[in-house]
């Protein structure tokens, strides 16, 4: 190595690596470029979207497969406003995500003198949209900071970091060394909060567990105490399969539903487990006995128990009684530990089989309603909640179908995706669901399946959208082309906004700029370098699971063009 380009981009590039990461995802630009001198000397690839925005949201497929943080990289001025839309969606679901980007030099902050790129105040107003914005003063400040990030994701709620690197600095030369990774410093768990739930829950007739994203890391642990107290578990979007969706006691990623919400606001003590308990799962319905969102219902026994990494979670849209400030595992682990003594087992048979759930100080006897059959009882009236026979409902199991069990679907702020792929899906792990249903950015599902492509080339991942959300990022085909992953990418064709369409009609309105022209998205998969298929609604059952089991075996992508009502 040239002492040379010992500067800050090196800095910055091998304190990455010290971290682990082996992929970024970005475009190189003018300021940008001493990032990208030293990728290559410690073995980071580097992802080459046709838009920023596909950048952001390809690091977070990434993460969603690989577990690790997505690092992304922008030059000045319009490349990280381009990744703002994908930052804020990062942090609206809590996904770590790290952006680096360069800014004007020392001294010139503000200056407005006309230079390449130059922006008012990047770190300022990404400071307000993100976990937090840092402007770096020095090649060894811009490592400590980057340290620092990773130390955040671990410890806290994550969410998206932004560090900009003055370009003097970034060129300039660096003295220093890469910093040791930080310990991760997560909340310590208070032994007498996980005593009082103990105590709630042995006394519980009829437990109910609400799972968020927050408890993705914890899989194992929710299951186990879900068995233990036989108790139903339901699941947000971000949730989807941390239990198995074929588990008995499982509910699925469906508390919209009003059978699972009435089943929440009747449960005696209700445990809710990394959630803000959102309008955006919820759908203008409650979880909980509450009168109105937030409020308890005067009079009720009901005792939630919540529980977050992020102090600020545990209040918001339902009052919690007993509150764990703690990792979703750790707590889980306390308090079984708490519970395990003088349990007895009961069995439950359920959709998923027989399954052998614990009661602990009587919470479970046999003259009770096993959790087991509450659920199926639950199950059995969801035809009253949501439409299964939805185009994005057999979309959905026809894909999976042709995919497999363990398939990666990709959505989008898209029909299809959340009156179909949320709910019909069978999710086995919280890997299987890509989507963002706080933000509901719409472009988010192409570059999102090519970051979890990349992130794990053995996964069958499958990206299922519409075509309004298409064309916000049909330009990533030519990405995926260019890596040479075979991933369908299944466009249901609805003609335009749909949705918003029905929302006009709904409030008198004539239907107006929501009817749109689209190409030829078959063609268009050929033209970048794939290929392209054109099925109608007709033939779904006939050709869809088959195409798409073709497309997983091509070294390139396929779009399949779906037209609906044909």
């Amino acid at each position: 190595m040239s002492e040379e380009f010992r500067n800050g981009g090196r800095a910055v590039v091998e304190t990455l690596a010290a971290h682990g990461v082996d992929t970024i995802f970005g475009i190189p630009g003018t300021h940008n470029l001493e990032f990208y001198r030293h990728l290559p000397e410690f073995g980071i690839r580097a992802i080459t979207p046709r838009h920023e925005q596909g950048a952001g949201y390809g690091a977070d497929g990434y993460f969603l497969l690989s577990g690790k943080p997505g690092v992304v990289i922008t030059t000045s001025g319009p490349g990280l406003t381009n990744v703002i839309t994908a930052a804020a969606t990062a942090y609206a679901e809590s996904r770590p995500m790290l952006i680096l980007s360069p800014g004007v030099p020392t001294g010139l902050e503000r200056a407005d003198i006309g230079m390449l790129h130059e922006t008012k105040d990047s770190s300022g107003a990404l400071s307000h949209l993100l976990v937090s914005s840092q402007r770096t003063r020095t090649a060894e400040g811009a490592a400590q900071a980057v340290a620092e990030a990773f130390a955040l994701f671990a410890s806290s709620r994550p969410g998206p970091v932004h560090i900009e690197v003055p370009l003097n600095v970034l060129e300039g030369a660096w003295n220093g060394s890469v910093p040791s990774p930080l310990r991760a410093r997560r909340p310590e768990l208070d032994s007498r909060v996980v005593a009082q739930a103990a105590a709630a829950v042995r006394g519980a007739s009829r437990p109910f567990i609400v799972a968020g994203g927050g408890a993705r890391r914890a899989t194992a642990e929710v299951k186990a105490f879900a068995e233990l107290i036989d108790a139903p578990v339901a699941t947000t979007a971000n949730g989807k399969g941390i239990v198995a969706e074929d588990h008995s006691l499982s509910l699925g990623s469906n508390v919209r539903f009003p059978s699972v919400q009435t089943e929440s606001a009747a449960a005696d003590v209700l445990i809710v487990l990394g959630s803000e308990l959102a309008d955006s799962d919820l759908w203008g319905g409650l979880i909980g006995d509450q009168s109105s969102n937030g409020v308890r219902t005067e009079g009720s026994a009901q005792v939630v128990i919540r529980c977050d990494i992020d102090p600020d979670q545990l209040g918001k849209n339902l009052g919690g009684d007993i509150l764990a400030c703690a990792d979703a595992a750790e707590f889980l682990t306390a308090l079984m530990s708490e519970l395990e003594p003088g349990t007895r087992s009961v069995t439950s048979a359920g959709s998923g089989g027989s399954t052998t759930a614990h009661g602990s100080g009587g919470a479970v006897t046999s003259a009770k309603e096993t959790g087991a059959a509450r659920v199926t009882a639950i199950r059995d009236s969801w035809g009253a909640d949501f439409d299964f026979g939805s185009i994005g409902s057999r979309v959905t199991r026809l894909v999976a179908q042709g995919a497999g069990g363990d398939v990666v679907i990709a959505g989008d702020s898209s029909q299809v995706t959340y009156d179909g792929t949320v709910h019909a899906l069978h999710a086995g792990t919280p890997d299987q669901l890509l989507y963002m249903p706080g933000f509901a950015t719409l472009g988010y599902g192409i570059p999102a399946a090519i970051g979890a492509k990349v992130a794990d080339a053995s996964r069958p991942v499958v990206c299922v959208l519409g075509d309004g959300a298409a064309m916000f990022s049909i330009q990533e085909l030519m990405t995926a082309a260019e890596l040479g992953l075979g991933i369908p990418f299944v466009i249901v064709d609805n003609g335009g906004y749909a949705e918003i369409e029905a929302q006009m009609v709904d409030r008198d309105m004539e239907p107006f700029a929501v009817r749109l022209d689209r190409p030829d998205f078959a063609k268009l998969g050929e033209s970048m370098g794939g290929a392209g298929v054109r099925i109608a609604e007709s033939e779904l059952t006939e050709r869809l699971p088959n195409t798409v089991a073709e497309a997983l075996g091509r070294t390139v992508p396929t779009v399949i063009h779906i037209m609906a009502g044909s």
